[in-house]
C-alpha cells in the first residue's frame, strides 16, 4: 500500500451527485455550473482564435492583453491600480490559483485559518504544503465571522487566513467593516491573506461586493483570487486569474510554473477580446442572477422547504426539517436524487466537523427557466 499524502480525501461529493444525477436522470441542481452557454461573440472568438493559429504556450504569466484587461476592470469597478505585468497572473482555473498561493506562503507546521463550511480545496492544499488548518465555524444562523473567536485562535504559527465572500455555499458577504475588523487583527503578525473571490459579480439586492483588492492594508499581503469560468457562464474553460503584490506575485509564480505552467491560449485571447469589447456583461451580472433566484425562491414559496434568498453566488439554501428531519443532509441529498429527481448538495461536507441537527442543502440556480421550472414542480410536490 501506498502512505497517502491525503488519507482523509476521497472524490468530490460535486462528482459523487453529479454522477449520481446522471444515473437516475435527475435534475442536476448541484454541481455549480450553467445549464446554458456563454456569451455567443465569446465563443465566437475562440474559434477564431484556433484557426489564427494561437495554439501554442501562452506565457506563464498569462496572455498580456488579457493581464491588461483585467487591470482595467479591478481599476473601473474597485478603483485599484495593479499593475499587469507583476500583479496579476493568468491561471488554469481559480482552484489551481488557490493551490499555488497556499504553497508559496505555507510552511510545514504553519497554520491556516480557514473558516466553516468552506470550499473543499483549501484543507488539501494546506495538508500538501505541510501546514495545519485551524478550522472556525461561522455562525450557524448567518454565517458570519465571529471575530472575538479569530482574534482568540491567532498564535505565532499562524501564516495564512482564507476569505470567501461570496460565500461557498451559504452566499453570505464580507462587509467592509469585515476587512477592517481583520486588518486591525493582523496588523502587525506575519499573517498573510488568500482572498477566494470567484463570484465577485454575483451580489445582490444593490450590495456592492467588498473586494480585498480596494483595501489597501490587506492587500499588502493579500492573494486575490478570481474566475473567467463563472464570470462568462462558461466553467468548463478552466481559467481563472489571481492578483497579489509583486513580492507575493513572484513566489506565487515559482509555484505556478511547475504546477501548470500557463492556461489555453485561444480561450485566453478570446476573453480578453470580449472584455474589451463587452466591459458590460459584468455589470449586468447581478441583475441576470437576481431574477434567476427570485424565480428559483418564487417557485419554491410554496413547497414545505424553508429558506432566505441568498445575498451572493448562485447557490441558494434550503432547510427541509419540515420535511425530513429524519435524515441526515447526505441521506437527504440522496433521497431527492433517486426518489424524487432532483439533485443537490449536502452541506455538511464543507465542515470538518457538522453542525449537530442542522439540516440545509445548497441549490444552483444557474439554470434556464425550464430547468428551474422542473425542478421546483417537483420539490413542491414533496
Amino acid at each position: 500500500m501506498i502512505p497517502s499524502k491525503l488519507p482523509n480525501v476521497g472524490t468530490t461529493i460535486f462528482t459523487t451527485m453529479s454522477e449520481l444525477a446522471a444515473q437516475t436522470g435527475a435534475l442536476n441542481l448541484s454541481q455549480g455550473f450553467p445549464d446554458f452557454n456563454g456569451p455567443q461573440a465569446l465563443l465566437e472568438s475562440v474559434g477564431r482564435h484556433v484557426m489564427a493559429g494561437h495554439n501554442q504556450y501562452a506565457p506563464m504569466s498569462g496572455l498580456a492583453a488579457l493581464r491588461q484587461q483585467v487591470a482595467l476592470k479591478v481599476k473601473r469597478l474597485y478603483g485599484a491600480t495593479v499593475d499587469p505585468d507583476h500583479e496579476v497572473t493568468i491561471t488554469p482555473g481559480a482552484t489551481e490559483a488557490i493551490f499555488c498561493a497556499i504553497q508559496a506562503v505555507v510552511r510545514p507546521g504553519d497554520e491556516v485559518i480557514i473558516f466553516d463550511p468552506c470550499y473543499d480545496s483549501y484543507a488539501p492544499s494546506v495538508a500538501l504544503a505541510g501546514g495545519r488548518c485551524v478550522h472556525l465555524q461561522l455562525d450557524p444562523s448567518d454565517f458570519a465571522i465571529d471575530w472575538q473567536q479569530f482574534a482568540d485562535a491567532l498564535t505565532p504559527r499562524t501564516r495564512l487566513v482564507v476569505l470567501n465572500s461570496p460565500h461557498n455555499p451559504s452566499g453570505a458577504l464580507l462587509s467592509r467593516k469585515d476587512l477592517d475588523q481583520l486588518a486591525q487583527l493582523i496588523a502587525n503578525r506575519d499573517i498573510y491573506v488568500l482572498s477566494d473571490e470567484v463570484y465577485e459579480h454575483l451580489v445582490y439586492d444593490d450590495v456592492q461586493h467588498a473586494c480585498v483588492l480596494a483595501h489597501e492594508q490587506l492587500y499588502r499581503r493579500a492573494f486575490v483570487v478570481s474566475s473567467f469560468g463563472k464570470t462568462y457562464h462558461v466553467t468548463g474553460w478552466k481559467t481563472g486569474y489571481v492578483i497579489a503584490p509583486p513580492a507575493l506575485t513572484t513566489e506565487l509564480r515559482k509555484v505556478h510554473q511547475y504546477v501548470n505552467f500557463c492556461g489555453v491560449t485561444p480561450l485566453q485571447y478570446a476573453l480578453a477580446d470580449f472584455m474589451a469589447e463587452h466591459p458590460e456583461h459584468v455589470d449586468a451580472l447581478p441583475a441576470f442572477y437576481q431574477a434567476k433566484r427570485d424565480l428559483c425562491c418564487g417557485l419554491l414559496q410554496d413547497s414545505r422547504f424553508r429558506f432566505t434568498p441568498t445575498a451572493g453566488t448562485y447557490f441558494q439554501l434550503v432547510d427541509y426539517s419540515h420535511i425530513r428531519p429524519d435524515l441526515d443532509d447526505v441521506q437527504m441529498a440522496t433521497w431527492l436524487t433517486r426518489e424524487h429527481g432532483v439533485a443537490t448538495i449536502p452541506i455538511s461536507v464543507f465542515y470538518q466537523q457538522a453542525v449537530p441537527g442542522q439540516r440545509l442543502l445548497r441549490l444552483c440556480f444557474a439554470k434556464r427557466e425550464e430547468t428551474l421550472r422542473q425542478a421546483a414542480e417537483k420539490l413542491c410536490a414533496i
